[in-house]
């Protein structure tokens, strides 16, 4: 899919070229995960959706594929945002307490604190009026 602008500012635009990875990685690789999703989604074509959305829209395929990377690669931080760092901390450190212990027992302890927290952080999900006065 070939994208024209009239834009001078196009030129000063990176390219991008989608291609799909297949590589290789360890047993243990603790990145194996998100190395696995990477192969499995590089098996479609985003281009069909974006195609679609800006023939809909009105919207450049490049406009909407760069406001969907910029969204996804800033979910993190985003996501942060909106948790604090205070609670992503206390989230963190049930984790590494846990792993350091390295028992079932700790590990199931720090399930039950991330459970207790996000069920904290749900709560004005399940009933928005929860914090009205």
């Amino acid at each position: 899919m070939t994208e024209q602008s009239n834009d001078s500012s196009a030129m000063a635009t990176p390219t991008l070229v989608l291609v799909p990875w297949s590589g290789t990685w360890d047993t243990d690789d603790p990145d194996a995960n998100f190395k696995e999703e990477v192969v499995a989604y590089g098996l479609l074509d985003p281009l069909e959706t974006l195609g679609g959305l800006s023939k809909r829209l009105g919207i450049p395929v490049g406009g909407l594929a760069r406001y969907v990377l910029a969204k996804w690669a800033t979910g993190g931080s985003e996501g942060m945002l909106h948790v604090g760092g205070t609670t992503v901390q206390r989230m963190h450190n049930a984790c590494r307490k846990a792993e350091k212990s390295d028992t079932t027992e700790a590990r199931l302890a720090a399930y039950d604190e991330l459970r207790q927290i996000v069920e904290w952080l749900w709560v004005p999900l399940e009933d928005p009026q929860t914090y009205n006065n």
